[in-house]
């Protein structure tokens, strides 16, 4: 395999049995890690996508030279995820995946491993090994800190929120299986200090490291386009159309006639038929539905700002990066990670009422000094600190950081040679 590491990338998701940004995340890892010469094999569960997707996936696209893609698929199905669910451990996959991770790899990263292991899946596989935090699973039953399915969580109900969902309570999270497997993991990746402080406010003690996400090397800027990709001045939204987003609390302001600007809505989702109700007929309103990323970059780099009014705590959005790399500020609730982007950047505003997101999009919309100054901040922020180089750098940082802190003298030797 010539002088890189073996990586193993251990995910619930991964594209195209994928519906967030984990699996897309661990996919543009994988593919960055590959592109400087390392062996990097997937391991992700087919049974928890089928068991929850309404359609097939289309066919996987190929994957370049490096990169191995393990699917694991059972003969139980659903029962397959549920047991996992239930357990928080490898149950039917137990084997298969004990083989695939013993004695093998320099470094074992787990993603989203909700279920295609739980926390019992740390324990397997031999290396130095990492976790990064998409959602907060680990301490939350429904990930994102989202209360009876309607406010912020400030306080552990889970039983009674477990329930509201409709779900199954985890057996598993009612003793100390979280902790007892987490001594597996040599470190877990932040992906925001946000995420890092709201798991240790909720109990998580296990060390910690704060990671820069990324986009890919090989993502230029958006092609040249004429005309523009909309006739007006508009705001953009990227995002899955669900309550959590918070969309609801933008809409009302592109409704009245005197609309500071045109609002596009690029997505689709289980909320989608609400927020056409509340849009009505306005023509300051579009839905877009789901578009490509060819299509988004230029909707990106035309919008006066890209909206991030999500209601709960998100980890990094990676909209943020994606508006960011075209220059385009954002306008954010000051909720999770947004003020610590804003503020550390310059690159866009924060609101908290009604009120003050008005101010925010007329200010965006009219003042062009501010707005081109937030657009300079946005792109500078994005080469200096979330650029592919920069965070490969934070990685390899890391990993050599552990690695000396557990005498892996076999691991540090491979690291020289990669950076002589």
């Amino acid at each position: 395999m010539g002088a890189g590491l073996r990586f193993a990338m251990v995910t619930t998701f991964y594209p195209p049995y994928n519906f967030g940004g984990d699996g897309i995340y661990v996919r543009r890892l994988a593919h960055a890690l590959a592109r400087r010469g390392h062996h990097v094999e997937v391991i992700h569960d087919a049974d928890a996508y089928l068991s929850l997707a309404k359609a097939p996936p289309p066919e996987p696209e190929p994957e370049p030279h490096g990169i191995e893609v393990h699917r694991l698929k059972s003969q139980m199905g659903p029962l397959s995820s549920l047991a996992v669910q239930q357990l928080g451990r490898p149950v039917f996959q137990h084997a298969r995946l004990k083989a695939l991770l013993e004695d093998r790899f320099d470094v074992i990263h787990y993603h989203n491993v909700s279920l295609v292991g739980g926390p019992g899946v740390w324990a397997y596989g031999t290396g130095l090994k990492l976790h990064t935090a998409h959602e907060h699973w680990i301490v939350c039953p429904s990930h994102i800190l989202w209360r009876y399915n309607r406010e912020v969580c400030d306080g552990q109900k889970c039983l009674s929120c477990v329930l509201s969902y409709g779900r199954p309570p985890q057996l598993w999270r009612m003793g100390g299986h979280l902790e007892a497997q987490a001594r597996h993991v040599d470190a877990f990746l932040m992906l925001s200090q946000s995420a890092a402080d709201n798991h240790r406010a909720f109990g998580f003690e296990a060390p910690m490291r704060l990671v820069p996400s990324f986009l890919p090397a090989d993502t230029g800027a958006a092609p040249a386009q004429t005309p523009p990709a909309h006739p007006r001045p508009y705001f953009l939204f990227v995002g899955r159309l669900e309550i959590i987003k918070g969309l609801q609390d933008i809409i009302p302001h592109f409704t009245k006639p005197a609309a500071p600007a045109d609002l596009l809505i690029a997505g689709a989702g289980e909320y989608e038929p609400e927020l056409r109700r509340l849009a009505g007929d306005s023509p300051h309103i579009r839905f877009l539905g789901r578009q490509p990323m060819t299509a988004l970059k230029g909707l990106y780099r035309d919008a006066l700002a890209v909206l991030t009014p999500s209601r709960c705590y998100e980890v990094f959005p990676m909209v943020v990066l994606e508006a960011f790399q075209e220059g385009t500020p954002i306008i954010a609730r000051r909720l999770g990670p947004f003020p610590e982007i804003v503020s550390g950047t310059g690159g866009g505003l924060l609101f908290d009422s009604a009120d003050e997101l008005a101010q925010s999009l007329d200010r965006m919309a009219s003042d062009v000094p501010f707005r081109a100054r937030c657009s300079s901040a946005a792109r500078s922020a994005f080469e200096t600190r979330w650029s592919e180089r920069v965070a490969m750098d934070a990685y390899f940082a890391v990993i050599r950081e552990l690695a000396e802190k557990k005498g892996l003298s076999g691991l540090l030797a491979r690291l020289d040679r990669i950076a002589a």
